[in-house]
């Protein structure tokens, strides 16, 4: 029997009901994992103090044959932008540091109602507003695929809790590609779900308006989809959720021939020539599975979104210091400067720019009608040092702060799901991941789509540092 740690959410379910593993064995796996790694890693910046009391509840009710859930028993981190009672809900930020959260955020506390065990929180970015992870607080979190380079961002604490086996299972946020492209740069499942599928209760200040959804991280498809189940579904509290309801989410059936518009890459933008070739294999799975594949352009145009993602930045920031003042003293330079931009800001140009938006959706929905999902490139870069806020150049070419993050964030504007995929790694071993965009309201869709993809690809789960042949014993 493979080590607890190593094994998924679904085969850590069937090994409890087996009866050859129980929840605080695994909870000790993982906690010996978690103290030889994370102090060079640096994702999780909190642990939960009644983790081993949750799993041997856990264990209790499996034994007696009545688990809770699916997941009951499975470990799981949370992003550290997610309240979890009982622990602070830092923001990467000095003065937030010493508020412990009275309520859980309600997907928080859905999985705690399932009984999973909560492990602790994975760090972020400061107010998680960037595609890396550092912050004044806790430092630079590192990529378990090789420690000199980023996980990405924002939820990079949580994409590195996954890939060094900390946990199977992580909950992060994406705003603008912040479960995506952490997913892509580690080999991992992310999904964002359509506006109101996970309902949000109890949560920080939505400055980000709705475009920020809270999703969770596996290292399968089926492990993702299984706690997207846990955490979706709607609340009278966030009237968003009423309109996206649905059903459990059966990701094993395979899907009716669909039609996917393959983007390769946004206009002359730059692009990592190995994630180019990547995800045009990748492509090609998808059509030889019988999908009529279709290589172009996207039917609509992004310069609403590029044009509006500083002005949003900026009066999130600004609404995020009027809300916690405390916090701008000690915030970085950047972001106090950032906060000015936005106070000088006219609220009649943000009052259009959202006007701007529900038009930006209203197109978007518009060519759905003649598509039923839209592949692209997760990220246009391979990961970068770990400490640098992002890469400068891209395939030869200079670049700007959201060179490598193009292809996420008209996701989030518009409200609609997508999910990243591992597909071929480059050459060095690095991964690399593509998106597959659905309809509003497509969550299932894309899960059985992601699902086939992985089956034909046979694309399984491979840990950081080893090959092959590499026997379970090891390590």
């Amino acid at each position: 029997m493979k080590s607890g740690w190593r094994l998924g959410a679904t085969e850590l379910a069937a090994a409890f009901a087996a009866g050859t593993l129980t929840p605080l064995a695994v909870w000790q796996d993982c906690n010996a994992r978690i103290s030889a790694l994370n102090p060079e890693l640096n994702a999780l910046i909190a642990l939960n103090p009644e983790a081993e009391a949750a799993a041997e509840a856990s264990t209790q009710r499996w034994q007696q044959g009545r688990p809770l859930s699916p997941l009951d028993g499975v470990p799981v981190t949370i992003k550290d932008n997610l309240n979890v009672a009982g622990l602070a809900t830092t923001w990467g930020n000095k003065a937030l540091a010493d508020r412990p959260a009275e309520h859980d955020e309600l997907s928080v506390a859905r999985c705690r109602r399932a009984g999973m065990v909560i492990l602790g929180k994975t760090n972020v970015p400061e107010f998680t507003l960037e595609g890396y992870t550092d912050n004044p607080l806790f430092g630079v979190t590192r990529n378990p695929w090789n420690t000199a380079l980023t996980p990405g961002g924002s939820t990079g604490g949580g994409v590195a809790s996954v890939a060094a086996g900390f946990a199977p299972l992580a909950i992060g946020t994406d705003g603008g590609g912040s479960i995506r492209r952490p997913a892509s740069h580690t080999g991992l499942v992310g999904f964002k779900p359509s506006i109101g599928a996970v309902a949000r209760v109890n949560s920080l200040p939505q400055v980000m308006l709705d475009f920020e959804v809270i999703g969770p991280i596996g290292r399968s498809v089926a492990d993702t989809a299984t706690l997207f189940n846990i955490m979706a579904g709607e609340d009278a509290r966030d009237r968003k959720s009423l309109r996206v309801s649905q059903g459990w989410v059966d990701c094993t059936t395979r899907p009716e021939r669909l039609r996917i518009l393959y983007v390769p890459r946004f206009g002359d933008n730059p692009l990592d020539p190995h994630i180019a070739a990547s995800v045009a294999d990748a492509a090609a799975v998808l059509r030889a599975q019988g999908h009529e594949v279709i290589e172009g352009e996207l039917p609509f145009s992004l310069d609403f979104v590029d044009a509006f993602w500083p002005m949003l930045g900026a009066v999130a920031v600004a609404a995020l210091f009027e809300r916690y003042p405390e916090a701008e003293p000690v915030a970085a330079e950047k972001f106090r400067t950032q906060a000015a931009r936005g106070r000088d800001m006219g609220a009649a140009s943000y009052l259009n720019a959202i006007d701007d938006i529900d038009a930006f959706r209203r197109r978007v929905s518009a060519a759905f009608d003649q598509v039923d999902v839209i592949m692209t490139p997760s990220a246009a870069a391979l990961p970068w040092p770990a400490e640098q806020g992002y890469p400068t150049e891209i395939d030869g070419r200079e670049v700007g702060p959201r060179g490598h993050a193009i292809y996420t964030g008209w996701v989030n504007a518009c409200g609609h799901p997508a999910i990243n995929l591992p597909s071929a790694p480059a050459r060095e071993g690095l991964p690399i991941g593509f998106q597959l965009v659905g309809n509003f309201g497509d969550d299932e869709l894309l899960f059985r789509l992601a699902a086939e993809y992985e089956a034909a690809a046979q694309a399984g789960w491979q840990w950081p540092g080893e090959t092959a042949n590499t026997p379970d014993t090891q390590r």
